[in-house]
């Protein structure tokens, strides 16, 4: 409300600043017209000319000076008590339109600290737990303390892990990313034989179906990694000794990556919050214990929108998940 009041008065002080001069001018006009008419509108000043006539033709040219200046008042304020409710509706609407990036921006900040400071402090908390209990146990071994260090370079590595990909976040949304001529087909490429060995751990096959003459504009790291979240996303999800699908299309103006898999999928009712940051579905999603902080699908959002493009998803409970990361072609 404080900045629709603002705006409003701008817009009223600049209105009654253009009404008062214009008033200003049509008085000017007006004495010019009926008070001080031209040579042929003078009246008579000899003696033969009636005094009574004569005032009362004065009178009248007074009267009509008088309702003249009272129509040009009159308009002013009627024109002015428009911009008023007008001014006021649309000065609301631009304090709106301009909180409203700033409104979800603080959102998004609160959201993002309450959860860093979570995460955060998850590692932490345990690792603190951990070794008060191991500084407490009397009968502390050498191999018990080793043990107690393993797991808290583990906590540690989480740690790394999450700062990095804050580290990326922030990176990707602050800064202007290189652009160039891409093959999709090398992008799909370097980012397969990144996640290979995670993949044939649990023997699962990349099948890659992709249209040679598909190309973009963008950076090639960034797009690899994007690609890279999504298959290691696929991997995570799926079971063994299954196959996921890379596949890439030209439509219309755009390539389209789409990275196939037949893991456990995904609810509905979770789709919509997959690419938020820290979110995690895995109690949905499976029964095994996944490590991750829930960056990953949101650095791979970002990436696409850093090239004008989208990253979707679509996914049912039990048949696999399809994401969709659509990016402008190179014409």
């Amino acid at each position: 409300m404080k900045l629709a009041g603002l705006y409003l008065a701008i817009i009223m002080a600049i209105s009654l600043f253009f009404s008062a001069n214009i008033y200003q001018l049509s008085v000017q006009e007006l004495e010019r017209g009926i008070r001080r008419p031209g040579p042929s509108f003078n009246l008579p000043v000899d003696d033969n000319f009636p005094t009574r006539l004569r005032n009362q033709l004065l009178n009248e040219r007074e009267q009509q000076f008088q309702e003249a200046k009272d129509r040009v008042l009159g308009r002013l304020l009627v024109i002015n008590l428009f911009i008023l409710v007008g001014g006021g509706a649309l000065s609301y609407y631009l304090a709106l339109r301009t909180l409203k990036p700033i409104e979800e921006a603080h959102s998004a900040l609160e959201r993002f600290t309450a959860d860093a400071s979570h995460e955060l402090r998850t590692p932490i908390t345990a690792m603190r737990s951990e070794n008060e209990v191991a500084l407490m146990n009397p009968k502390l071994t050498l191999p018990h303390a080793k043990q107690q260090l393993q797991s808290n370079i583990e906590e540690l590595e989480k740690l790394t892990d999450l700062s990095e990909g804050l580290l990326r976040l922030a990176s990707i949304e602050n800064n202007d990313l290189p652009q160039e001529e891409l093959s999709a087909e090398t992008i799909v490429q370097k980012a397969v034989a990144r996640v290979l060995p995670r993949a044939e751990k649990k023997n699962i096959l990349i099948n890659s179906k992709i249209n040679t003459d598909a190309n973009v504009i963008g950076d090639e790291a960034s797009l690899v990694e994007a690609l890279v979240i999504l298959l290691d996303n696929a991997i995570k999800y799926s079971p063994e000794q299954i196959g996921i699908t890379v596949q890439v299309d030209k439509e219309q103006k755009n390539v389209v990556f789409r990275v196939i898999d037949k893991g456990i999928g995904i609810k509905e009712t979770e789709l919509p919050y997959i690419f938020d940051r820290f979110y995690r579905a895995d109690t949905s999603r499976t029964k095994q214990k996944i490590h991750g902080y829930g960056l990953g699908l949101a650095i791979a959002k970002n990436i696409s929108e850093a090239h004008n493009g989208s990253l979707t998803a679509t996914s049912a409970p039990g048949k696999g998940s399809t994401f969709i990361l659509t990016l402008p072609a190179k014409n």
